[in-house]
Formats: structure tokens, sequence, C-alpha cells
């Protein structure tokens, strides 16, 4: 049987769907693929839905199946291999619930990430100061000092990307609450407001505010993350979290009403401009 995985990488992610795709192309039916393997059907599922590792003999022979040709085939099993090994994040599975585990690999695998925050600063412009303070007050539901420590560290690592060769592009828009919510004291807070305004001079970062001064706006709900990806094989992507876990979204249709009203609070919010006098102001009221 393959091996289970608590999360796919991105890499299985996309090979899952190739071999979807090809052996949809070959005329195959799932149980007639299970039949070269000698397996049931829902084991030809979990491979091409990224729920377990991708088994090299396994691929081998279905890639055979399918009419791949060798060079190609040997190519797909490379990847593979490349995507079966496991994230840099995965060091961190003793703190990293599953259902995170994934946001962390499409997070470092995106071209562009859009999220709305209407509590706290984004995690990617978190210091290491208001992350813990912000832990520490039980929001992922852990709150033993090693564990704070941990998922700290983690924070801090997964902002590297935002600075790496091939950075995506990131935009958030973040409520005026998650400023004026006191973390950590007004040192932390000040510090938290500067690191704010140094991610504004990154040519890659568009942070905006939501005044409350603009009134209502149609992401109240709660937080989102819209993801979009260059690999054409992975559809844009919403992340929801939710007390105890999170869900993700790529029907077309909800991704598109998740898009609208990001774009919608976008238009309404302070531009990037603004924000900046916003955030110059609030750093001498502190």
């Amino acid at each position: 049987m393959s091996e289970p995985r608590s999360a796919p990488t991105v890499g299985q992610v996309v090979l899952g769907r190739r071999l979807l795709d090809l052996r949809e192309r070959a005329g195959l039916k799932r149980e007639e693929a299970a039949g070269v393997l000698r397996v049931a059907p829902a084991t030809i599922r979990r491979m091409e839905m990224a729920e377990v590792a991708l088994k090299i003999p396994y691929l081998q022979l279905l890639l055979k199946a399918y009419g791949v040709p060798e060079a190609e085939a040997d190519l797909f099993v490379q990847l593979a291999e490349e995507a079966n090994k496991p994230g840099w994040w995965q060091r961190f599975h003793d703190i990293l619930p599953g259902w995170f585990s994934m946001y962390v690999s499409l997070e470092g695998a995106a071209a562009l990430i859009r999220s709305y925050e209407p509590h706290f600063v984004p995690g990617l412009l978190q210091t290491e100061d208001y992350a813990r303070g912000v832990l520490k007050s039980g929001a992922i539901g852990q709150t033993s000092p090693d564990d704070i420590e941990r998922h700290v560290a983690l924070r801090m690592q997964r902002q590297e990307l935002l600075t790496r060769t091939d950075a995506p592009r990131f935009w958030a828009v973040m409520d005026e609450t998650a400023l004026r919510r006191p973390v950590g004291g007004p040192e932390v807070m000040r510090t938290q407001i500067e690191k704010l305004l140094e991610a504004t001079t990154l040519p890659n970062v568009t942070l905006q505010v939501a005044p409350f001064a603009n009134g209502p706006h149609p992401g109240t709900y709660g937080p989102f993350v819209l993801f979009r990806f260059a690999m054409p094989e992975l559809p844009d992507m919403v992340y929801s979290e939710y007390m105890t876990g999170a869900v993700y979204l790529d029907a077309r249709s909800e991704v598109a009403t998740h898009l609208e009203v990001m774009d919608r609070m976008a238009a309404q919010a302070a531009t990037a401009q603004r924000t900046k006098e916003i955030l110059q102001d609030l750093r001498k009221e502190l």
C-alpha cells in the first residue's frame, strides 16, 4: 500500500493531476488502472488526489499502461522522486497540524498570494515578538512555551519566501482592527508597525489597510487567502481557516466569488500610499 502523508507537497498534487490526465487520455477507468496494479480502485483515486506518496514501482506500471513514451516516463519518475521528498516545514511536524502543512506547501509554490486579515497582522509580516504575543493568546490552541517558540520559528522561516530570488507577489488587505488591537504592549506594536513599513518598500509586496471610517465591506465574514500558481495543473485556490481546521476551495465558482470580494475590498481600502501614511501616523501615536 502507498505510504500516507499528513499533507501532500505541491509537487505531489501536480503529478497526481497529471496522472489523472494521462489515464483519461489513455481511455482507462480507475477500475482498469487498478487492475494493472492489482489494487483497489480507491488506491488509484488516492494517487491522483495526492492523498498518498507516489510509489515509483506503481508509477512505472501505470505510465507503461497509459502508453507514455519511455523518455517522458523517466522524467515523470524523476519528478515523483523529488516531489516525495519531505518539505522543509515537515521538521515542524510535532506542532504543525496536517491541515496547515498543505498551506505552507501552497504558500511556497504560489506566484501570487492575496490575503485578507481582519484580526491580526498577516503571519508573513509579523515580528517575532508580535507573533509570540498572538500565539500566547491561545490562537493556535497550544500555549506551552516550547510549542509557542516552535511556532514562532516556523513563522519566521516562512517569511523568507518574500525575499527569495523567485519571490511571489504578496498583496494583503487588513482591517484597521489588526493595527489597533494591542499585542505585547506599545514597544512590540511600534516595532511591528516599523516592520510593516519596511515591507511596503519590497517591490513584490502590496499592503492596504481598510480603515474604520470606510465603513463595512464584503469581506467581514472572516479571513481568507487566495493562491495563484504558475503551474497550469494547479487552479487558483482559496484557503479559509476556522478554529480547529481549514478548507481548501478550488471550484471555479467559489474561487471567483472570493476573488471578486478581494477586488472590491482592495478598491475600497486605503491605497498603498495612503496605507504608508496611516502606518506612519500610528507609529507616532505609540
